[in-house]
């Protein structure tokens, strides 16, 4: 009985068995046992079934049927066709040697609402200012040559005055009290510097100051009504990109605002001024007698720069 039982626990293995099986022991030519014992062993032990495991498996990364080199080819055409399709969205008036370094911006969802917002507002308002002279500070100063960025906060909201340029507006409109306050300051600290007697500030964009805004456009006689709309961002990333790619810049920082906005430039790789805003209501404040733009042309010439010549307006 004690080998019957044998012989039947060969045949008829318990469950236990089974899961324990593995690796059957031979058995005598034809008793059919060995097969017997193959069959009851783990289902992922034959060939087939462990490469089906093998695939289930998480921690078998999945095998790619391209090479490195053509990953990288996909992943650069990508890119090309991204600046391609952004290419096509440069706004209206957009400085050539601008286009390419913040084309990444035009195709992000925040540019394009924005731009949409522009052109609603633009039909049912006066916007200043006209679209072709939103990005004035592009066509008139080159990016790589600049030398010198001011950082405003809105455009005048009056007619005929803004184009483009912060504190700047277009003859023969009257030069804002801001902007007096500056030819002040300018008439203390630069030896020889006359009133001009319009308000038109090209002259130093074309010597490489920016002259940037924070929101670009505004509703006439509304001050402040584009603010949140998305050019902020857009004028962040142009800051930026100046700070990241330029060295020994000078960067005016006048008020909370602008100091707020320019609160992230790498001080050890440029030159950061900052006082109080020209406005009438915070000049007195530390603005006049500040002497900017004397220290300006210092700090230009210790980077090996041209400095400005700021009578030349």
């Amino acid at each position: 009985m004690i080998g019957q039982k044998t012989l039947y626990s060969f045949f008829f293995p318990s469950p236990a068995g089974r899961r324990r099986a593995r690796s059957p022991e031979p058995a005598d030519p034809g008793t059919g046992v060995a097969l017997v014992a193959e069959e009851s062993g783990d289902a992922a032990d034959s060939p087939r079934k462990k490469a089906r495991a093998g695939r289930e498996d998480p921690r078998t990364p999945p095998s790619s049927p391209l090479s490195p080199e053509q990953l990288i080819r996909i992943q650069k055409n990508k890119a090309a066709a991204l600046l391609r399709v952004a290419a096509r969205k440069v706004p209206v008036g957009f400085g050539e040697s601008w286009k390419k370094p913040l084309s990444a911006e035009f195709g992000k969802p925040y540019f394009i609402k924005l731009m949409g917002f522009v052109a609603e507002e633009r039909k049912h308002y006066t916007v200043y200012p006209p679209p072709h002279q939103v990005f004035t500070w592009t066509q008139v100063c080159d990016i790589r040559h600049v030398k010198v960025v001011i950082l405003g906060q809105d455009p005048y909201h009056g007619p005929n005055q803004a184009h483009g340029l912060c504190f700047s507006v277009q003859r023969p409109v009257p030069p804002p009290p801001s902007l007096e306050n500056i030819y002040k300051e300018l008439s203390t600290d630069i030896e020889g510097f006359v009133h001009p007697g319009h308000g038109d500030l090209s002259g130093w964009a074309k010597q490489g100051v920016l002259l940037l805004n924070a929101v670009l456009t505004v509703r006439a006689h509304q001050a402040n009504s584009h603010k949140e709309r998305g050019w902020e961002q857009f004028t962040d990333a142009v800051v930026s990109w100046l700070n990241q790619n330029s060295s020994g810049l000078v960067f005016l920082l006048w008020g909370s605002y602008a100091q707020k906005k320019g609160s992230a430039i790498d001080r050890k790789r440029h030159h950061v001024l900052q006082t109080a805003h020209p406005s009438p209501l915070s000049v007195y404040r530390g603005f006049f007698g500040c002497r900017h733009f004397s220290k300006t042309n210092e700090l230009l010439r210790k980077s090996g720069k041209e400095p400005i010549n700021w009578k030349d307006l």
